[in-house]
């Protein structure tokens, strides 16, 4: 399994916010107002898995107390990792499109400039859970071996 690369990530943010942007430019004549923690689900699992990657991150460089990593354990939280960012990634870009659509209409409309704002947590939440997701397939790397150095302990 490979590494979850930014350029991937970013495109299907792109994807996901310009098909949002012209859907709801098209489809609605007036937007209903979002509700204003809509976007804070992201949010708060981005900081959950900041919890776990930084557990992990002990527990896989075997710092004293912690338990060893069973493998199964490690293969997936790198699957939930991988998951995350891209979920992340594709709600970032709904988020973005929903902002592109109501930034404009924040002037005119009282119920628009709300929306913003929830967009604005929705994004943030979103791009949250992409960096914690990233750092815990991060800290799932199995550390490098120790090398032998000659030096090392002798006198």
């Amino acid at each position: 399994m490979k590494f979850t690369k930014i350029r991937d990530l970013i495109g299907v943010a792109l994807v996901a916010g310009l098909v949002t942007a012209i859907l709801l430019r098209f489809a609605y004549s007036e937007l209903p107002t979002l509700p204003r923690l809509a976007g804070v689900t992201f949010g708060v699992l981005a900081v959950i898995e900041a919890v776990l990657a930084w557990q992990l991150r002990n527990r896989i460089a075997g710092k004293p107390g912690a338990r060893p990593v069973q493998p199964l354990t490690a293969a997936r939280s790198v699957a939930l990792a991988k998951a995350s960012s891209l979920v992340g990634a594709l709600m970032a870009g709904v988020w973005a499109g929903v902002l592109l659509t109501v930034v404009p209409l924040a002037a005119t409309s009282p119920a628009a400039a709300e929306d913003r704002t929830t967009g604005l947590i929705g994004l943030v939440g979103s791009v949250g859970l992409v960096a914690a997701a990233l750092w815990l397939e991060h800290c799932c790397k199995t550390p490098d071996p120790p090398q032998p150095n000659d030096n090392v302990g002798l006198r």
